[in-house]
């Protein structure tokens, strides 16, 4: 909806700040705007967006999830052998191999969605992630048919890869392209919020389960159990998706009406962007994407999929204990996580993002230093200091990401650059961080992994620009209220710079 020329009131100290505004903006790709370019939000429609992106999220990592929190009881199942290590090994090999296909998944189901519309891709995905997880709990064990339980676990977790590679780089575009420039920060939180909702339901099953069946229960048959959840789940899942309206993006493409121009003309494009232009033309932004994906994925996953393991297999926590220690720090940062993004928009993306990745640089040993102290308070006390500076990431990585790359190329950038880093990083965590704990033969080897990709992520966050309350850009400036858009237009009126 553009603003209308009946609203000619605007606040003089908020043309100034436009003004201050326009000055970051380059007039090559914003000429002189007009009412009609400018957005103005319609908050339901944002939020209907928001809550959408955030429910796909929150499916996708409840599958993850799972896999993860049952790692050593699917290696005794799938991978016999007299070796724990092995065993865990071989059950986190197979975690990694399903981000093996989400660059493939990304390519595919990205130009599909602007073919045949948001809702339908989107439903799509969600049935086979459920597929390929309710197909893990029906798959017999290695005891019964030999190479062929590994060889299907293998399979199904490639479908499960497949289906989610476009799903974080669609969903945090298409809120990135729906908020208001202002709030971006908050509306893209909640993408996050989703991630540690699929993760809190899956650890709260998880330690449900153990607490109920003993472990040899859990290893013949309790296991299966929130892999066949996640049947019901998926359809529950698809009935929300299909109550959604079609986006205003793909109406726009039918000939329908759109609220929203500019991010009808982002698909429109995205649709056709060239793989060899995104490599060759913007390579520095794609670079810069890697960067801060790889060292926010390594952390990420070092502390929400892969600690339940450390704390079990390398120092003999109990597992319920460490699964429900690690499930209040989500919680709490399911608290904090939209205060985040508020932050993010009025300081910027990156004071946050470096107080992330600081918080890792410099804490990481004397976290795990309390960790393998054993006592449940310091144990809590370790993975807090972790958990707040991974959530001044979580709460801001989903606006800054998509503001890396102009409009006519983002939503193909950002799932190759995400897809990318997340095979490369983020699902090998887990198996490279226990492989360095056999090599090296010290429990510290998480802290020193996790300091590593923060220094990648420290020099990314240098290189990066701010964002925050400016347009996307290639994008017109997008607001809340008509009145905000009368001031825009009169900002670049009476100043001769303009």
């Amino acid at each position: 909806m553009a603003a209308t020329d009946n609203d000619r009131s605007a606040d003089p100290a908020a043309v100034r700040r436009h003004r201050v505004l326009f000055r970051a903006i380059d007039k090559r790709r914003h000429p002189r705007l007009r009412r009609s370019d400018i957005t103005v939000t319609d908050e339901a429609s944002v939020k209907r967006a928001t809550k959408a992106a955030a429910l796909g999220n929150a499916m996708e990592w409840y599958d993850f999830g799972i896999y993860s929190y049952l790692a050593a009881t699917i290696g005794k199942v799938f991978f016999p052998s007299g070796n724990d290590t092995a065993q865990l090994l071989s059950s986190f090999a197979t975690f990694a191999v399903a981000f093996l296909v989400r660059p493939v998944g990304g390519m595919v189901f990205g130009p599909l969605g602007d073919k045949v519309g948001r809702k339908r891709i989107l439903s799509i995905t969600m049935i086979m992630m459920a597929v390929g997880t309710f197909a893990i709990g029906l798959i017999p064990s290695h005891a019964s048919i030999g190479f062929w339980a590994p060889a299907l676990l293998i399979f199904f977790r490639l479908v499960q890869g497949f289906s989610t590679g476009g799903e974080y780089g669609g969903a945090s575009t298409f809120i990135a392209e729906y908020a208001p420039d202002k709030r971006r920060g908050f509306f893209g939180s909640f993408l996050e919020f989703g991630t540690l909702a699929g993760y809190v339901a899956a650890s709260g099953l998880v330690v449900l389960l153990t607490s109920v069946f003993s472990e040899s229960q859990m290893i013949d048959w309790g296991w299966r159990i929130p892999f066949l959840v996640a049947a019901p789940l998926g359809f529950i899942g698809l009935y929300l998706r299909l109550k959604l309206d079609e986006t205003p993006a793909f109406q726009k493409l039918e000939g329908g009406h759109a609220k929203t121009a500019e991010a009808a003309d982002t698909v429109e494009t995205s649709a056709t962007a060239d793989l060899g232009k995104i490599f060759t033309r913007y390579w520095r932004p794609l670079l810069l994407c890697l960067a801060l994906v790889a060292a926010y994925n390594i952390t990420d996953y070092m502390l929400l999929s892969y600690m339940p393991t450390y704390l079990s297999e390398e120092l003999g926590y109990g597992t319920n204990h460490g699964l429900l220690i690690l499930l209040l720090v989500m919680v709490l940062q399911m608290c904090v996580i939209s205060r985040v993004g508020r932050l993010s928009d009025r300081f910027g993306r990156k004071p946050l993002l470096m107080t992330g990745m600081l918080g890792f640089l410099f804490l990481s040993v004397p976290s795990f230093l309390l960790i393998r102290q054993g006592n449940v308070v310091l144990i809590t006390a370790g993975l807090l200091l972790m958990g707040l500076s991974l959530v001044a990431m979580l709460g801001t990585m989903s606006a800054a990401l998509p503001a890396i790359f102009p409009t006519q190329v983002r939503y193909g950038s950002l799932s190759v650059s995400y897809n990318l880093a997340t095979s490369l990083f983020g699902g090998t965590t887990p198996l490279v961080i226990t492989a360095l704990i056999s090599t090296f033969d010290t429990n510290l080897m998480p802290a020193f992994y996790a300091m590593a990709a923060a220094v990648v992520g420290v020099v990314a966050v240098l290189c990066m620009k701010e964002t925050a309350n400016e347009p996307l850009a290639g994008s017109p400036p997008s607001v809340e209220t008509q009145q905000e858009a009368a001031e825009i237009v009169q900002a670049q009126t009476p100043d001769p710079r303009f």
